[in-house]
């Protein structure tokens, strides 16, 4: 409950399917379709890992100056 009111609040935040995930060696490159606009962002491969996320994974882009956080529904 406390993680939906806190991206509501936020200044830009969309339900996002997951296009892509591209992994380096510590960092990785998701991409993902937010209601029809691409964002691209980099995260760690242990923030990938222990969010689960994958390939046409339903996500929520939260968007707040340069950064962007990736929360999925548990």
């Amino acid at each position: 409950m406390a993680r939906e009111r806190a991206w509501r609040a936020c200044p830009l935040s969309d339900r996002s399917r997951l296009v892509a995930v591209t992994r380096g060696e510590a960092i990785a490159n998701v991409e993902l379709d937010a209601s029809g606009t691409r964002l691209v962002a980099s995260v760690t491969i242990e923030a990938v890992n222990e969010l689960g996320i994958a390939e046409g994974s339903a996500v929520t882009a939260i968007v707040k100056a340069s950064d962007v956080i990736l929360a999925v529904d548990n």
